[in-house]
């Protein structure tokens, strides 16, 4: 890390940036035309991928951070570590996001992969707690 704000990227960090933007590639944006891919990467080692969903009501639009994180979740997994999204642009997630994978990992790595930085550019990393300084978590 070199400023505290920055992590390291993980050691299969091209394989979930591959991950995030092949799930791009089926994002369902009709309305705003903004795809994004995102991608998971669990204590395990597993990647899983999502992509966002629009509706015409844009509040039930789904992003594809929480669709990523929601797959994972799906098969038992809640060790998220690294989460990596896609888009043209500055790829941060939204707040809503940001709280969403609080829940899971305070620390995870976030990817940030900018799709005009090119295939072999490593993207910039953010530890998830700077982007949400006072995130919270409920006592279980």
């Amino acid at each position: 890390m070199t400023d505290g704000s920055h992590a390291a990227l993980p050691v299969q960090w091209k394989s979930l940036v591959a991950a995030a933007r092949d799930a791009r590639s089926n994002a369902y944006a009709p309305y705003s035309e903004f795809t994004v891919g995102a991608a998971v990467l669990t204590k395990a080692g597993d990647i899983f991928s999502g992509c966002n969903v629009e509706n015409a009501s844009y509040g039930l639009t789904i992003c594809a951070e929480r669709a990523a994180a929601c797959a994972a979740i799906a098969t038992g997994q809640q060790d998220i570590v690294a989460v990596c999204i896609s888009l043209t642009g500055t790829p941060i997630p939204c707040g809503t996001c940001r709280q969403f994978l609080y829940e899971f990992n305070p620390s995870m790595t976030v990817l940030i992969d900018d799709l005009n930085a090119g295939t072999e550019a490593a993207p910039e990393t953010v530890l998830l707690s700077n982007l949400l300084p006072r995130g919270f978590r409920l006592e279980r």
